[in-house]
């Protein structure tokens, strides 16, 4: 079979492997269409992996189904969690799946940028789900980002009426922005430094959209009837992003950082002035459990989260290499969200 080879964000090449031979309890997956994910051209937190088959936001169709598997079979539409939980241990049964040593450690074999991948048997058990019909392929890819940006805003604490400020118009970004809009937020503000992003931020759902160098702060207050934001998500890695969402959080509200930094990446702050005066809550978000996959998948379904138009580029097997070079350069190729289809 085909693959697309990592070995940095400007060589990805096009190679031949053995497709992949499935066990018991085990799926075999033809990829339909496989998302690139802003995590893939992190290229720090890859390169000393190389080389690799990335590829982790993936539907497809079952072509071969292993003993003692139920509930699929040959021709079922599917998509597939890559990290799934073991459901028994101290995080799991906290409701902490996301931090599970079994979710860090579990994957797809090989990674979705590939014409086949086989579906571990525990990825079978508690990460593959039936698509329905009127869900397609490429929307299908959406489930796992929306996963992760329902926990995370489950995490924020969101509730219908609040004031959402979204740092960086990504694809995670605009997500949010999406998600916020359909789950009842307020007034939503989006902010970023490339015009294509800050006028897709309007298009999804946010009431207004500014240019990230200008004093967001100030600015917020100004449409937020002198308040700040209730809920900041960090959609950006940059430490101005970092400043910029500690100055423009309101009292008693959360700072979400989604968005990971640079390797090594340090921040100062005030105890006094973020905790203790202002009664701040900074949290993070890492991936979605399983549940938290079904409901992504339902609010696609139902149109209650609108994903397919966020698509700008649909690319073959063959051009995975400049698929990476615009989701790295999104300035350059106005790009947003980049599929992946290997059988086209």
């Amino acid at each position: 079979m085909r693959v697309a080879m990592y070995y940095s964000n400007r060589d990805v090449r096009l190679e031949e492997m053995p497709t992949p031979r499935i066990g018991a309890g085990e799926l075999l997956m033809r990829v339909e269409a496989s998302g690139i994910c802003g995590s893939d051209v992190m290229e720090w937190y890859r390169i000393h992996k190389v080389p690799l088959v990335l590829g982790h936001e993936v539907s497809g169709v079952v072509v071969e189904v292993g003993d003692g598997v139920k509930g699929f079979k040959v021709g079922d539409r599917i998509i597939a969690a890559h990290h799934v939980p073991c459901n028994t241990c101290y995080y799991c049964l906290n409701g902490n799946h996301t931090v599970c040593d079994t979710l860090r450690k579990t994957n797809f074999d090989l990674g979705g940028f590939a014409e086949y991948i086989r579906l571990p048997a525990i990825n079978v058990d508690r990460g593959t789900f039936l698509m329905p019909e009127e869900v397609s392929f490429e929307e299908g890819t959406f489930v796992e980002p929306v996963a992760c940006v329902l926990r995370g805003q489950r995490k924020a604490g969101m509730q219908p009426g609040c004031c959402v400020l979204v740092l960086g118009s990504g694809i995670a970004g605009l997500l949010h922005v999406r998600l916020a809009r359909a789950l009842g937020a307020g007034r939503i503000i989006a902010t970023d430094m490339i015009e294509h992003r800050l006028d897709a931020a309007k298009r999804f759902g946010a009431d207004v959209a500014i240019d990230a160098s200008d004093d967001v702060p100030t600015l917020v207050r100004d449409i937020n009837d002198g308040r700040l934001a209730d809920i900041v998500v960090v959609c950006a890695g940059a430490e101005t992003a970092i400043a910029q969402a500690l100055k423009s959080v309101e009292r008693n509200g959360t700072v979400l950082f989604f968005a990971p930094t640079g390797p090594g990446v340090t921040f100062p702050l005030s105890i006094n002035d973020v905790f203790w005066r202002n009664d701040v809550t900074l949290t993070t978000s890492y991936a979605g459990s399983p549940a938290d996959h079904v409901t992504a998948l339902e609010l696609i379904r139902s149109s209650a989260l609108r994903v397919k138009e966020m698509i700008t580029h649909r690319l073959t097997l063959a051009d995975t290499g400049l698929g990476f070079r615009m989701v790295e350069n999104p300035r350059e190729y106005n790009s947003i969200k980049v599929i992946v289809e290997p059988r086209r």
